[in-house]
């Protein structure tokens, strides 16, 4: 399957454009025969000092492999990384009478448990959400060659948005499935007092009581919660990454500085953020209440909340996916930076679109 997929990405239309231009043959040695043997010099140079600062081909195994371990890094540094902030988010919705509040929250869980308290869960957290970032950028990677090349370059072009929705649902379905049991265990730490302190007590204790049925049970509400969620994540951050360049920054991204691309990508990625937790809010507070209860389904849990109860902690959740999504792509592209592989340019209209569209002379 990923041989193929590397073949096909030679020709991906998300290809960075010196890349295409050496496996289409048109910078090489044998590129232009007739011509004078000073003409095809300087291209030919600029086209193999483009490739040789690349560490690996675009598409080949070892770029979708360094994508997931920046989706290892991404995902699971930052989920850890605020796990307090996400235990008062699940006990605000799954006891709302006592967590009147984030800052309420706080307080009470500093009362009770101290500050360790607030780390609770903080190690299904890290193996679960490497798991998923593994699998949501490693195989969005891949999803996003083989419908590009499914479309066609022109197509491909023309509705990169519904592509961006398509590969990023494609990949979350896989990232949910490696996720399931980490979160289920991570909220029966968070959300059930004296149930569980550490993953090590608590995975036995599930399978004990539920079988394997404890850690997958809540994988539907996942996917309605993160499905959604990435979808969101993705296309906005592509075409806001596309809009920035276009209408903000003042200079084309060929020209900017990978600093300077960097912060492009963190802005981008905080705003798909704020979008991504108002979109995923009502699933998440399903999934958090039906990984405390025994017994009950997402659509009676559903039922209970009613509209204003699937909305309790949105304020904590936009702040914590708004940073979160920022730093996850910032560290993605950041990792993409330090390992040197091809990070393709926004895309642009193909040429054979432009003639016809009639926007070339």
């Amino acid at each position: 399957m990923f041989s193929s997929v590397a073949h096909l990405a030679r020709a991906n239309p998300f290809n960075a454009p010196h890349l295409q231009l050496v496996h289409d043959g048109l910078a090489g040695p044998s590129s232009s025969p007739a011509g004078p043997p000073s003409a095809p010099r300087r291209p030919r140079r600029l086209a193999a000092a483009a490739v040789e600062e690349y560490s690996c081909e675009y598409g080949s195994m070892k770029f979708y492999a360094l994508c997931g371990f920046g989706g290892v890094l991404s995902c699971g540094l930052t989920h850890t990384a605020v796990v307090p902030l996400d235990l008062v988010k699940c006990r605000m919705q799954v006891d709302p009478q006592k967590y009147k509040g984030i800052f309420n929250g706080f307080s009470v869980t500093l009362k009770e448990d101290g500050v360790r308290g607030l780390a609770k869960g903080w190690a299904p957290t890290f193996i679960g959400y490497s798991m998923q970032g593994l699998c949501k950028f490693g195989f969005y990677e891949v999803f996003k060659v083989l419908y590009s090349n499914m479309l066609g370059e022109e197509n491909a072009y023309l509705w990169r948005t519904s592509l961006y929705l398509a590969a990023s649902a494609s990949a979350e379905f896989f990232a949910d499935i490696a996720l399931a049991p980490m979160e289920a265990a991570k909220v029966r730490i968070q959300t059930q007092p004296g149930y569980a302190n550490t993953l090590r007590d608590a995975a036995p204790k599930m399978y004990q009581e539920e079988g394997l049925k404890a850690f997958y049970k809540g994988v539907a509400p996942l996917w309605m919660r993160q499905i959604p969620y990435t979808m969101m994540k993705f296309a906005c951050f592509e075409r806001t990454v596309e809009a920035l360049y276009k209408f903000v920054v003042p200079k084309p991204r060929s020209e900017c500085s990978k600093p300077e691309q960097l912060v492009v990508t963190f802005v981008a990625g905080y705003i798909a953020g704020v979008f991504c937790a108002i979109v995923s809010h009502p699933a998440d507070s399903v999934v958090s209440v039906l990984n405390k209860e025994k017994g009950s389904s997402a659509s009676q849990v559903l039922q209970r909340l009613g509209f204003r109860g699937v909305w309790k902690g949105l304020f904590a959740r936009i702040i914590m996916i708004g940073t979160l999504t920022a730093l996850q792509w910032f560290i993605y592209d950041s990792v993409k930076v330090y390992f040197r592989l091809p990070r393709p340019p926004p895309p642009e209209m193909p040429e054979s679109l432009k003639k016809k569209l009639g926007l070339t002379q």
